[in-house]
């Protein structure tokens, strides 16, 4: 018999939590399934979907997923799949991603969806496949749960959003053959894309001594007061469904970097910098390093293509761009890509990892990417 799919309602909350243990355990690092306050306000969010799933002859409750969008943003995420283990192998997970799909993509309500998949099996891959979502990349070490594992990016656009894309002349040289393994993937073309001019900028040689005394400030309600002091629009920043709660700072105050850090999950998304993002690229060490103090064994940064210098700054730093997302901003008639660079202070270890074929040529290119990034060449190994 079909299960029966609903709205999640405020009332299921305390089975909501039961579910998420029995799949998760205790080290589910989001508060969908975990935080009944947050739970409620995602529920009630009239720009964000959650769907259950009950059996229909007992009533239980035995899956759960939604999809997470915010008010100003034609782009929504999906997260929180889950099915209990003893109605597996049933095809909850891909019903109620179907569903959640036709009832905010196909309906025009976003431009896009995405979904950071776990890699421990193959069947959260197979799950989103199923269902439209296109690989865009890999996201080596993204969260602790138990142990590091790494994560898969995984997309899927509205009709014709694609075809919209905004063209870039150049990128620096290194994310060429991401470009390349994306247009395989995903059937787009990046014609006449070309390496930046002049050799990769080579990090400072001499930094301000206080460049190392960053000051950490983790106060959520005032850094997200001061975050909207700064960007009262979202013309400088954009990062989709990440509300900034630490901000860092050198003693001199003339740049400040937010960001969003989940202690739970050993992970820190950079958000933006001000007065612009330039203006720390110069300290991505040390804020790294600051970052990897407070329990952030992964760093992340979304950037635009079109950004050269902020990709370059980035780069010098040892970050590796791992995925890439085509047609994530909207920006008039068009959309802007964006690439994906990330810095991690744990040992990378892929031998465990569940790869499908369409994923396999981005795991390639983040490896060979990562190795000319981090070992030595032979001119640089003494005889």
């Amino acid at each position: 018999m079909s299960p029966v799919v609903t709205p999640a309602a405020c009332s299921d909350i305390a089975e909501l939590r039961q579910l998420y243990y029995a799949v998760y355990g205790p080290h589910y690092p989001v508060a969908l399934g975990t935080d009944p306050a947050e739970m409620a306000r995602l529920i009630e969010d009239p720009h964000s979907l959650w769907l259950v799933a009950r059996c229909a002859d007992t009533g239980a409750l035995t899956a759960s997923a939604a999809i997470h969008g915010e008010a100003g943003s034609r782009i929504g995420r999906l997260e929180g799949i889950a099915v209990h283990p003893g109605h597996r192998s049933a095809g909850l997970a891909a019903t109620l991603t179907g569903a959640l799909c036709a009832g905010m993509l196909d309906t025009g309500r976003l431009d896009s969806v995405y979904a950071t998949v776990r890699t421990v099996s193959a069947g959260p891959q197979r799950v989103v496949a199923r269902n439209g979502f296109r690989p865009l990349g890999i996201l080596p070490n993204a969260v602790d749960l138990r142990s590091r594992e790494s994560l898969a990016l995984y997309a899927r656009h509205s009709a014709g959003v694609l075809d919209r894309r905004l063209p870039v002349a150049e990128v620096p040289a290194p994310l060429l053959p991401l470009l390349r393994t994306a247009e395989a993937a995903l059937g787009i073309g990046y014609p006449g894309v070309r390496a930046a001019a002049g050799p990769r900028p080579a990090p400072p040689a001499v930094r301000n001594p206080t460049d190392d005394r960053l000051e950490v400030v983790e106060a959520p309600a005032f850094v997200r007061r001061r975050f909207r002091e700064r960007f009262p629009g979202a013309e400088g920043w954009f990062y989709p469904l990440h509300t900034p709660n630490v901000l860092l700072t050198p003693e001199d105050g003339r740049f400040e970097v937010y960001a969003y850090l989940n202690r739970a999950g050993g992970y820190c998304s950079l958000l933006t910098a001000h007065p612009d993002p330039a203006a720390a690229a110069a300290c991505l060490e040390p804020v790294t390093r600051a970052l990897a103090r407070a329990g952030a064994g992964y760093v992340e940064a979304l950037v635009p293509l079109a950004h050269q210098e902020v990709l370059a700054a980035f780069l010098a730093e040892g970050f590796v761009a791992g995925a890439v997302y085509p047609a994530m901003r909207a920006d008039g008639d068009g959309f802007h890509d964006y690439a994906v660079l990330s810095r991690s202070s744990e040992r990378i270890d892929f031998r465990g990892v569940a790869v499908e074929p369409p994923l396999q040529p981005y795991l390639d290119c983040y490896v060979s990417a990562w190795a000319s990034t981090h070992l030595p060449t032979s001119s640089e190994v003494a005889p």
